[in-house]
C-alpha cells in the first residue's frame, strides 16, 4: 500500500518528461530516499524531448508589450528621429557651403574678367595719342566757353584812334589783344611786323593789331626812344606794356624769339593749345 510520501512523489513525477517511452522504473537496490532524489527537481530531463522552461524575465522576440516596453520603444524612436534630423541638417549645410563656394568662385571669375577689360581700356586711354587728342578737345571746349571761338589769323591794321579804341573795348573779355605801335622809319618795327604776321597764323585766337605811332597820337620823343612797343589788353585792361622790345630781343630777332618773349611774360600760351584740330 503506497504511503503518503509515495503518493506525493509519484504525483510530482507526473510534471516531468521521461527519457524512456515507458514509465520510469527505479532499480530495486534504490531505497526510498534514492527514489525521492531521482524523482525530484534534480531528476534527469532529456533536452531533446522536453526543453527546459524559459528563464524568469525572458521576453520572447525581445518584445516587451508592457508599459515599460512601450516607453522604451518611443524613446528609441525619438532618438532615431533626432539623429535623422541632425544628419539631414548636416547634409543641407554641407550642400549650402558647396553651392556658396561655387557661386563665389563664379563671381570672382566674372569680376576678374571685368577688371581685365577695364585695365585694357585704361591702358588704351593712357596712350600718348589719345591724351593729346583729349587735351586738344578739352582745350577747344574751354576756349569756346571763354569766347575764343573766333579765329583772327592775321594782323589788323588800325588807321584811326577810334579803331584803336574799338579794337580794345568791343572785344570779348576773354580775348587777348596785342597791339604793335610802330613807325615806318624804325627798321626794328618792320621786322616785328613780319614776326607778328607769322604769330597771327600760329595763334588764331589771339587778336594781333598794329597802329602807326603818329595815328595813335604818340609824342616825337616816344617815337624816337620807345619804339617798337607792344601794348597787351584783356577785358579792356592793360596786362602788358613793353616799350623798346629790342632791348630784350636784340636788333636781330625772329618770330620764335618774339614768341618766346611773349610766353615768358605770360602773354601767350603754347601754340599747340591754340592751333586745335576739331
Amino acid at each position: 500500500m503506497a504511503t503518503l510520501e509515495d503518493k506525493l512523489l509519484g504525483e510530482k513525477l507526473e510534471y516531468y518528461c521521461s527519457s524512456s517511452e515507458g514509465e520510469y522504473e527505479p532499480d530495486e537496490d534504490d531505497d526510498r530516499g534514492g527514489k525521492a532524489a531521482k524523482q525530484g527537481p534534480e531528476a534527469y530531463i532529456d533536452p531533446d524531448v522536453c526543453p527546459p522552461p524559459p528563464a524568469a524575465g525572458y521576453r520572447q522576440g525581445s518584445t516587451n508589450t508592457g508599459p515599460k516596453g512601450v516607453v522604451e520603444d518611443w524613446q528609441r524612436f525619438k532618438q532615431l528621429q533626432a539623429e535623422r534630423r541632425e544628419e539631414s541638417e548636416r547634409q543641407r549645410i554641407e550642400l549650402a557651403k558647396k553651392l556658396t563656394m561655387t557661386t563665389a568662385t563664379a563671381q570672382e571669375e566674372e569680376e576678374r574678367k571685368k577688371q581685365d577689360e577695364l585695365d585694357a581700356e585704361f591702358a588704351e586711354l593712357m596712350s600718348e595719342d589719345f591724351l593729346q587728342q583729349f587735351q586738344k578737345q578739352r582745350m577747344s571746349e574751354m576756349l569756346r566757353q571763354c569766347g575764343h571761338s573766333q579765329n583772327f589769323g592775321k594782323v589788323l591794321n588800325l588807321t584811326s584812334h577810334t579803331e584803336f579804341l574799338n579794337c580794345v573795348e568791343k572785344e570779348n573779355k576773354h580775348t587777348t589783344v596785342i597791339i604793335h605801335i610802330y613807325d615806318k622809319a624804325v627798321s626794328a618795327c618792320a621786322t616785328l611786323n613780319k614776326c607778328l604776321d607769322t604769330l597771327a597764323l600760329e595763334y588764331p585766337t589771339v587778336k594781333f593789331a598794329k597802329i602807326c605811332s603818329s595815328v595813335a597820337g604818340m609824342s616825337r620823343d616816344f617815337r624816337k626812344k620807345g619804339l617798337p612797343a607792344l601794348l597787351v589788353y584783356k577785358a579792356q585792361a592793360v596786362i602788358g606794356n613793353f616799350v623798346r622790345v629790342t632791348d630784350d630781343l636784340s636788333d636781330d630777332f625772329f618770330a620764335s624769339d618774339v614768341e618766346s618773349f611773349l610766353i615768358e611774360n605770360g602773354i601767350l600760351v603754347d601754340k599747340n593749345l591754340y592751333n586745335l584740330q576739331q
